[in-house]
């Protein structure tokens, strides 16, 4: 899961179908890895909108 959370934050165009299937190999259905992938996703995006904003860095 940790890897596949890295590959989408890297470069989530490089996540293909055999990364969801690494995924139920190791067993976890589809709707975790939709959960999986929303939760990531949602810390992707809100970091980037609290990094461009400025938030926490020092005037």
């Amino acid at each position: 899961m940790v890897d596949y959370v890295v590959k989408l934050t890297k470069d989530a165009t490089k996540v293909w179908k055999d990364d969801h299937e690494k995924l139920r190999a190791a067993g976890f259905e589809d709707k975790a890895i939709l959960q999986i992938t929303l939760i990531a996703s949602w810390f992707n995006y809100i970091n980037r909108v609290a990094d461009s904003l400025g938030v926490g860095r020092e005037p």
